[in-house]
């Protein structure tokens, strides 16, 4: 009988033991994911705060540009057809290296998302 006792009380230490785990686990990861969405949500706020108002910066500079560069000219039409050239070289140049910003964003995301 102590033989079968023994049995019965090693197997209920290790259901016991087993069903710890799993609620340690389930914990884990419950915490794991809510890190991850904090940290997601996190960085598109930023983003999109940091993004409108860059994009506003952008504008302001354009218009403040053109501005400047028709009182230099002395044509306002040339210096909007100016400004429009230099920004179709800038959108060539950034996607002639979308692969790189790409990877350089993957590379980022991964060291946060995988550590």
């Amino acid at each position: 009988m102590s033989v079968l006792e023994s049995l019965d009380q090693t197997s209920n230490k290790a259901v016991n033991l087993g069903e710890e785990y799993l609620t340690k686990t389930q914990e884990y990861y419950e915490l794991k994911v809510f890190q991850q969405l904090a940290a997601t949500t996190a960085m598109f706020c930023k983003a999109a705060i940091l993004g409108s108002l860059g994009f506003l910066i952008i504008i302001l500079l354009i218009v403040a540009g053109t501005i400047a560069l028709g009182n230099i000219i002395g044509n306002i039409v040339y210096a909007c057809l100016i400004n429009a050239g230099v920004l179709c070289v800038i959108v060539a140049i950034v996607f002639a290296f979308r692969t790189r910003i790409e990877n350089m964003i993957i590379r980022g995301m991964s060291k946060q998302f995988f550590n």
